[in-house]
């Protein structure tokens, strides 16, 4: 497979990702929007505020998880002897693509509550 067909399937995978986030954020808001009488632009931009923040945060977490990672299942959580082992190239690489992953996701949806935010102007 080429480059650029990968790149058009990841393209294609992250667009249904967000589209599939961006409707279960929609419902979800409504929802609440309803039982707390709230207008539904206000319910919705609220919505995808707090969930494109919660991207935004978790994308920051993921990425600067430092090198060393746990090394099976340990009998002790706070206390007791942990055992660790340096993080191989691969999981490095997949904590920075998910971080990337979860930035993004975070970013297109906190600009979705943007554009719905009754409260502000675009252009």
């Amino acid at each position: 497979m080429s480059h650029r067909a990968m790149l058009q399937a990841g393209l294609r995978r992250l667009a249904l990702l967000l589209v599939a986030l961006a409707a279960a954020t929609a419902v979800v808001a409504v929802l609440g929007g309803l039982l707390l009488d709230v207008r539904l632009s206000r319910a919705l931009s609220v919505g995808f505020y707090a969930i494109g923040s919660f991207g935004l945060v978790a994308g920051f977490f993921v990425g600067n998880r430092g090198p060393a990672r746990g090394r099976g299942a340990s009998s002790g959580f706070l206390f007791g002897r942990r055992e660790l082992r340096w993080a191989s190239p691969e999981e490095q690489e997949e904590a920075i693509s998910n971080s990337v992953l979860f930035v993004t996701i975070g970013l297109v949806l906190v600009v979705i509550g943007v554009l719905i935010d009754p409260r502000t102007r675009v252009v």
